[in-house]
């Protein structure tokens, strides 16, 4: 049996070099792990807004104040926005076949996630420094 016996792909990928990237597991794992993430850090989330409830605007203040509501915060639109551009990049590289649509928006959806989380943290750090 030749090596090329086993090749299961079709003649026409192998004559083209086409195959696996190599990448698809990384992105799979990064999708989970920021999902687990969000589901621990969604949790405090929820209890930390049901704790504020009844609370005014300077107790919501305060309470992000903490160092490690701070943390947490930022921890949580970090991985929020991260695991939103990995779903977002499966969804467009399945469904937009052209590549010069595709290219430009994978570009923005990681322009805009960038520039949601830098105002984010932005947004936390200056309540928590007291700015």
């Amino acid at each position: 049996m030749s090596a090329n016996s086993k090749d299961l792909r079709h003649p026409l990928k192998r004559a083209r070099g086409l195959g696996s990237a190599q990448f698809g597991v990384g992105h799979w794992w990064t999708q989970r792990t920021t999902a687990v993430a969000l589901i621990a850090l969604g949790i405090w989330f929820v209890i930390l807004v049901l704790g504020l409830v009844h609370g005014d605007y300077a107790a919501a203040r305060a309470a992000v104040a903490k160092p490690w509501n701070a943390v947490l915060l930022i921890a949580f639109l970090v991985s929020m926005f991260w695991h939103a551009v990995l779903g977002m990049q499966v969804v467009i590289e399945d469904y937009v076949h052209t590549h010069w649509k595709e290219v430009t928006l994978l570009v923005a959806i990681k322009f805009i996630a960038v520039l949601c989380v830098l105002a984010g943290t932005l947004a936390v750090l200056r309540i928590a420094l007291g700015a």
